[in-house]
């Protein structure tokens, strides 16, 4: 094992804590991941939603960002339409492929019971509440008969680190067929298990004064060391249009993967730039597509598996 691999695990396992079931969890990545590769398939693990960094022990009180975990959804859907085997690992709560789309729909809103004769009732879909339900659900029903989506849960920063590290030692050994879409919106900053109180803060106490550490930067770990033949991609949001390419091509110097997929803030739903070493792509989404129901994740997908073809032909 490199010295980089020791230091990071040793200090993830120091300051964040293991989940109990994190092996049980890295054996069905593996399993998962054998089978589909075995099966001619590529595997992507697709990151989604955003982290929770708890302020106490006994957690009342968490820091959070605005990540509903549409992004990742969404792509898993066009990755598992492009033939992709997909293990989603996603935040507790965020958006799910498929369910996604009925995000806010009261389901008993849409559902009628009809008495068809005593002691017999049936209950009815209303499909006008529920659009293109009958599609949506043939795709679903299609994706779980093959066994194609793995869903794996996380709820804190420590359960996500943790299990990032799994997910890629569980894919190592398929190599280039692995793909990580890294698309989880990860806090950058964390208190320790050792400095954070135990108890509720008090509020009593006056106004709160909070020193925070930076999370370990796993993307270096997982490039150098956890799955160094796969196909990684990672993505960069910034406020500042001016500055988002710098970053994203500063990252791929820094972590040497293969792809960032570059986005600011309040344009994120109709245009990315795909960055490698090779070419900068940009992704447009026109209002013509968006009124089609075109999602700019669908360009995304297109363009990342075509350049995971040609990673893996080299």
């Amino acid at each position: 094992m490199a010295s980089c691999d020791v230091a990071s695990s040793c200090r993830m396992n120091e300051e964040f804590a293991v989940p109990k079931d994190v092996e049980e969890v890295r054996t069905a990545m593996a399993n998962f991941a054998e089978r589909h590769v075995a099966a001619g398939r590529r595997v992507v693990l697709i990151t989604s939603g955003g982290t929770k960094v708890p302020l106490e022990s006994r957690t009342v009180r968490f820091l959070d960002n605005f990540s509903s975990g549409r992004r990742g959804a969404s792509s898993a859907e066009y990755f598992l339409a492009k033939g992709y085997a997909v293990i989603f690992l996603h935040r507790h709560r965020s958006l799910c492929p498929y369910t996604r789309l009925y995000t806010g729909v009261n389901l008993l809103d849409c559902l009628t019971l009809n008495t068809i004769q005593e002691g017999t009732e049936l209950v009815t879909v209303d499909q006008r509440k529920l659009p293109n339900i009958t599609n949506i659900l043939k795709r679903y029903q299609e994706v779980q008969t093959v066994g194609l989506l793995l869903p794996v849960e996380f709820s804190t920063l420590s359960e996500y680190l943790h299990l990032l590290k799994a997910a890629a030692q569980a894919l190592s050994p398929i190599g280039s067929k692995a793909m990580f879409y890294l698309a989880a919106a990860v806090s950058d900053f964390y208190i320790p298990a050792s400095e954070m109180p135990e108890h509720k803060i008090q509020s009593s106490n006056g106004p709160l004064q909070i020193s925070m550490k930076m999370v370990p930067k796993i993307l270096k770990p997982l490039v150098k060391d956890w799955a160094p033949k796969a196909f990684v991609i990672s993505f960069k949001l910034e406020t500042d249009p001016s500055i988002l390419l710098e970053r994203a091509y500063c990252a791929l110097d820094t972590y040497k993967h293969q792809a960032v997929v570059a986005n600011v803030l309040d344009t994120r739903h109709g245009y990315v730039v795909i960055v490698t070493k090779d070419f900068q792509k940009e992704l447009v989404l026109t209002d013509k597509e968006a009124e089609r129901g075109v999602e700019i994740e669908d360009k995304i997908v297109k363009n990342l598996s075509n350049a995971h073809s040609h990673f893996i032909n080299q």
